[in-house]
């Protein structure tokens, strides 16, 4: 078993209007926008990250928008809701948020004890917010939301599968322990992780499979110290019969992705360089930055790519 994990890193989606996307979270959620910069394989288009203060791994949600890209449809093998922190007793505060706000798809429950509002994002993405216990993490409160009822990073992400007995023993080998279940949804966590430690799997096995859009979760990023502790998992994947891509430069982390059984899309990033390494952290996600690659391409980049209406 894997003791490199320490939670999420980050959870990437795609999107359609990027001013929209920026606004959402931003604005009505009052993450900060820690980085603009471009899709390495596609650079006309923008690669958002939304975080705390810093962008500390497991708090950061980032996101390719694509124009004019289809709707996602939602099914199996993708990751089916994002799920925030929030400190508890602030749900009827982000509720009456919301609804000011024209958030769509407002729902109060109880999952495994925790009170919980779900919501879309604006391409119909499946968020919620969770009252946790005990979450230390520091917000960001420069985004119009208060020290006492800001978002804390993330509390878990749920994948829906088909059959999740593979993933399940993925995820243990990865360092996650089974803690509990709910009807056709079983609870996975981390000791000692970085607050982001929860995954939930969600067996569908009629349901169809998803199809990526607008919306759908590109990929669910794991958080490692540094490229010695993800170079050491990368090898025990390998050892186990998963095909590892090597290792790639992303500028702010290092990557490796894998596909799981269920069919999800796995990586592994590096908490190392962080997201200062080109930008004061007074000023993050202010200036366009640009991958070396691509750093011919800035005044077309900048006479082009929408205007995200700061």
């Amino acid at each position: 078993m894997l003791n490199q994990i320490k939670g999420l890193h980050h959870v990437t989606s795609m999107a359609g209007d990027a001013a929209e996307n920026n606004r959402f979270f931003t604005h009505k959620l009052g993450l900060r926008r820690v980085k603009k910069t471009v899709n390495f394989d596609a650079p006309d288009v923008y690669h958002l990250y939304y975080a705390d203060e810093l962008g500390t791994p497991g708090s950061v949600m980032t996101y390719f928008p694509f124009p004019n890209i289809g709707k996602g449809r939602p099914g199996v093998g993708e990751v089916g809701t994002t799920v925030f922190s929030v400190p508890e007793g602030t749900l009827p505060f982000w509720e009456k948020r919301f609804t000011e706000q024209d958030v769509s798809g407002l729902a109060r429950d109880e999952q495994f004890g925790e009170k919980r509002l779900s919501f879309a994002g604006p391409d119909g993405d499946g968020f919620a917010l969770v009252e946790a216990k005990g979450d230390s993490r520091a917000p960001w409160i420069k985004g119009g939301v208060g020290n006492d009822e800001a978002i804390r990073g993330f509390h878990s992400a749920s994948l829906r599968l088909r059959d999740g007995g593979a993933t399940e023993e993925l995820l243990k080998f990865m360092g996650y322990e089974t803690v509990d279940t709910s009807g056709n949804i079983k609870r996975m966590a981390l000791k000692d992780g970085n607050g982001a430690d929860v995954i939930d799997i969600e067996t569908l096995p009629g349901a169809s499979f998803a199809g990526l859009g607008a919306g759908s979760v590109h990929h669910i990023a794991f958080a490692v110290e540094n490229r010695a502790k993800q170079l050491e998992v990368r090898k025990a994947l390998m050892e186990t019969g998963y095909q590892v891509t090597p290792v790639i430069d992303r500028d702010y982390f290092w990557a490796i992705y894998f596909r799981t059984p269920g069919g999800v899309l796995f990586e592994i990033a590096t908490n190392e360089p962080g997201f200062d390494r080109d930008e004061d952290t007074a000023h993050l996600g202010e200036a366009l930055k640009l991958p070396s690659q691509h750093a011919h391409l800035r005044d077309y980049l900048e006479n082009n790519l929408q205007p995200l209406g700061d």
